[in-house]
């Protein structure tokens, strides 16, 4: 079948819903699928060659402590119908459906079969930016989407206090081909001491600060540990930095990256001996823990409802109270001195993010695909 995923963020920034759409978009034109790819981008995006239609020019808005790159341009029917009649897609799959401009409008013009996949919860960029205007467009075009995902509990609870209707719960995958045991380390990392690895967007909500200020009593417990933040700068990291000296803390036990390239990103999981994501709330699903638990390596991240619904604390990873930098340093000492404790978690972690593989749940979204198309008698 011929199918659109759309985005409305800006695709040339990597984030969860390009991606999940990136690897969605691979393993359904692995499976026969004609697929095509619709977002805004502020740069080319050469790996999809024509397989990507660019519409919209993004721009960045601050919400809700983050920051979304979305084309806020009113003027995008043209463009839109164009495409539209164009490409005459079977299924038209809108990530974010809801989200203005980009997505809202195809939704409005859309003579195909739609389905939309719902990924913010509460309080995360989705619905609650531009409520007024949202309310108003959600009344008028629910009924052109046929078919509802969410990619975990929490998005469909949700998604179902603005879009009342049947949902089916299929999640974030990932790449199991690439994020795997056997990737190699960083070489400049491998110099004996025990590696921490935070790798994310340095915002407020990320929970940066008390993975620093853990770090801080696990240094000083165990000398023999670095601090790898890996991921884009932000105005944050200044203050980071000068918390991080005022405390004895040298360029070599905290050591900044910058942004990480993808195909590198398997790597820094591998040099890790412990992954940590202190995220504070807002968080739908866990799809960086199931990256760096596929790698096989153990996770300690905030007991969170979006990162519970991935990890089963004591079995395949352990989870902490947010905001709760001295717990977080204790559960972080004991892990780093228990070598069994590391490799049992590390062993059923794998196991875990197995289930996630892209090749299975790319599976599941065709198959509801062709449930949906028999439902409306589009086939």
């Amino acid at each position: 079948m011929k199918i659109a995923l759309v985005s409305p963020y800006d695709f040339a920034f990597a984030g969860g819903v390009t991606s999940h759409i990136s690897s969605l978009e691979t393993y359904l034109t692995r499976m026969g699928h004609e697929v095509k790819v619709i977002a805004p981008a502020s740069n080319d995006i050469p790996i999809f060659g024509d397989r990507f239609i660019p519409i919209g020019k993004p721009r960045p808005i601050p919400a809700s402590g983050s920051v979304i790159r979305v084309s806020i341009s009113l003027h995008l029917a043209p463009v839109i119908k164009q495409v539209l009649e164009r490409e005459k897609f079977d299924i038209i799959h809108l990530h974010e459906p809801f989200m203005p401009m980009l997505c809202s409008a195809i939704l409005r013009f859309s003579n195909a079969t739609t389905i939309g996949t719902f990924h913010a919860w509460d309080g995360k960029p989705g619905y609650n930016w531009g409520k007024p205007i949202s309310t108003w467009m959600i009344k008028r075009r629910m009924r052109k989407l046929h078919g509802r995902i969410a990619v975990s509990n929490m998005a469909m609870m949700y998604a179902r206090r603005h879009i009342p209707g049947d949902y089916i719960i299929i999640p974030n995958g990932i790449d199991t081909e690439r994020f795997h045991p056997d990737v190699e380390p960083l070489p400049e990392f491998c110099d004996g001491k025990q590696n921490i690895l935070f790798l994310g967007r340095q915002e407020r909500r990320k929970g940066l600060i008390y993975l620093i200020k853990a770090f801080h009593e696990v240094h000083n417990e165990l000398p023999n540990t670095r601090l790898i933040i890996a991921g884009r700068t932000s105005h944050l990291r200044k203050p980071y930095e000068k918390w991080a000296r005022n405390h004895g803390l040298t360029e070599d036990d905290l050591v900044f990256t910058g942004s990480v390239p993808e195909e590198h990103k398997p790597r820094y999981f591998k040099t890790a001996d412990v992954y940590c994501s202190p995220a504070t709330s807002h968080e739908s699903f866990g799809i960086v823990l199931l990256e760096g638990m596929a790698v096989g390596k153990p996770v300690v991240a905030s007991h969170i409802d979006g990162y519970s619904s991935v990890i089963t604390h004591g079995q395949d990873g352990l989870l902490v109270p947010p905001r709760n930098s001295k717990y977080l340093a204790l559960t972080l000492i004991n892990l780093l001195r228990d070598s069994d404790l590391q490799k049992n978690l590390s062993q059923k972690a794998r196991k875990t993010a197995e289930n996630y593989s892209w090749e299975k749940l790319a599976q599941r979204v065709s198959d509801y695909y062709n449930e949906v198309l028999e439902q409306y008698g589009k086939k």
